[in-house]
């Protein structure tokens, strides 16, 4: 699949391009992970390894933490200027949070998808003095941010409306057509009828959410939750 509508300021994601590399730096494997069992099928054409041990994920622990502190704050925040995203505090992401609480599984997915991706692209070197910085949904409310605080806000917007953490993974990849680093959500949606897992793509580089399967051109090196993190390995085309 080829993806012509693509906003060139959302191109190069802050650090994620250094980050790709930096999560195994220094840090060996677990020996779960290195003695791992047969690695399974994945989406994007790979083949996946499991492990629990997140400690070489400093920034998106360090998010998560951050998170937790948030969810329990009243402070309000002023909008950042130029988006439609129009939510501008904690408790505004909530309320509209529940105005999606008792509507379809994929109602919620395209209304968090399209919502979220109205707010503006900033890079992490403008908004953090920082190569990368992975951003808690206050923070990017108040000053937005880049690709892989576009899929936090995702995965912690579907969590709060019950999605289970086994259904959603935020994927570090490296686009091949632009060849650059690259984070977005992937959802494993089971069909409702036919019990089918389908990994659907919320990209803030696509307008609408499409099968992860029919693009081509994203490669995973890791995707992770919070409680476990992917290692990704290309299958051969033969």
């Amino acid at each position: 699949m080829t993806i012509k509508a693509i906003n060139r300021r959302q191109v190069l994601c802050g650090g994620i391009a250094s980050v790709l590399a930096l999560p195994f730096a220094g840090v060996p494997l677990d020996a779960a992970l290195a003695a791992a069992a047969k690695p399974v099928p994945s989406f994007f054409n790979t083949v996946e390894v499991r492990s629990q041990n997140l400690k070489p994920f400093k920034k998106w622990r360090a998010a998560l933490s951050r998170y937790a502190k948030e969810a329990k704050s009243t402070a309000k925040l002023t909008c950042a200027p130029g988006s439609k995203l129009d939510i501008c505090s904690y408790d505004d992401w909530v309320k509209f949070l529940a105005t999606l609480k008792d509507k379809a599984p994929l109602v919620q997915l395209n209304e968090v998808n399209t919502r979220i991706n109205q707010a503006s692209y900033v890079n992490d070197q403008a908004n953090w003095g920082q190569k990368d910085y992975w951003a808690t949904p206050g923070e990017f409310m108040s000053r937005f941010g880049d690709c892989e605080d576009y899929a936090i806000l995702k995965y912690l917007s579907l969590r709060r409306l019950g999605w289970k953490e086994k259904t959603l993974r935020v994927v570090a990849v490296k686009d091949l057509n632009l060849k650059v680093g690259h984070a977005v959500l992937v959802v494993l949606f089971t069909h409702p009828k036919t019990g089918q897992i389908l990994p659907l793509l919320l990209d803030n580089q696509i307008k609408k959410i499409v099968p992860a399967n029919k693009v081509r051109h994203y490669q995973p090196v890791f995707s992770l939750n919070k409680f476990f993190w992917w290692k990704h390995t290309p299958v051969p085309i033969n």
